[in-house]
């Protein structure tokens, strides 16, 4: 089967797909979706009155669930399967730095507050602590100063506390098909502003 490409036209298209096919799946042992889980996490930033792009990497930022080449989490994992990377990959030809390395960095983020931030730690799930010794523990001084070097550190911060929220069972969020037009818009900005670069839709 040929792999299709994506461009500025189809991207959202092919994100809503994902939602519509997969986004009722279980997320992580939560109580909530993998839709409820990431739209939550959109609602949560736009009561904040956050711009267009950390909506939009607030709503996208576990899309990697669905694109990692390891497939999607199992509570019975051993290994970190990188949907990290897996959804930033995915989303660089067509969003904007700033969204891409929120994503890239949600679960560094969540390293960085486990050591940095007793208060997050004692609220994190039983799933979030499984999944955070999968993905490293706690950082380490040296990494600490890493991440705090990113120029989007704090904004992939903001993004982690809204990921935590967003596990809020029977919480009235609005769709994904409501944020097609802003995701829309910050592709178009994006590509405006530079290179225009075509994508292959992961193998799903």
């Amino acid at each position: 089967m040929t792999t299709p490409t994506l461009d500025a036209v189809t991207i959202v298209p092919f994100l809503a797909d994902i939602f519509e096919r997969r986004g009722a799946e279980e997320y992580l042992g939560e109580p909530v979706t993998m839709a409820e889980h990431m739209l939550q996490g959109a609602w949560f930033a736009e009561q904040e009155g956050a711009s267009d792009e950390l909506v939009a990497a607030a709503l996208l930022h576990d899309v990697g669930h669905f694109t990692s080449e390891f497939g999607a989490y199992s509570p019975d994992d051993t290994e970190d399967k990188h949907h990290d990377d897996a959804g930033a990959e995915v989303l660089a030809p067509f969003f904007p730095k700033v969204v891409t390395e929120c994503v890239r960095l949600h679960v560094a983020a969540k390293r960085y507050l486990c050591a940095t931030d007793p208060s997050y730690d004692a609220k994190l799930s039983p799933a979030s602590r499984h999944t955070l010794q999968l993905q490293g523990g706690p950082m380490d001084a040296a990494e600490i100063a890493q991440f705090r070097s990113s120029p989007f550190y704090k904004e992939a911060v903001r993004v982690r506390l809204w990921d935590e929220a967003g596990k809020v069972a029977g919480l009235k969020t609005r769709r994904f098909g409501d944020y097609a037009p802003l995701l829309q818009r910050v592709v178009d900005r994006f590509l405006a502003d530079g290179t225009p670069q075509a994508g292959s839709a992961p193998a799903r």
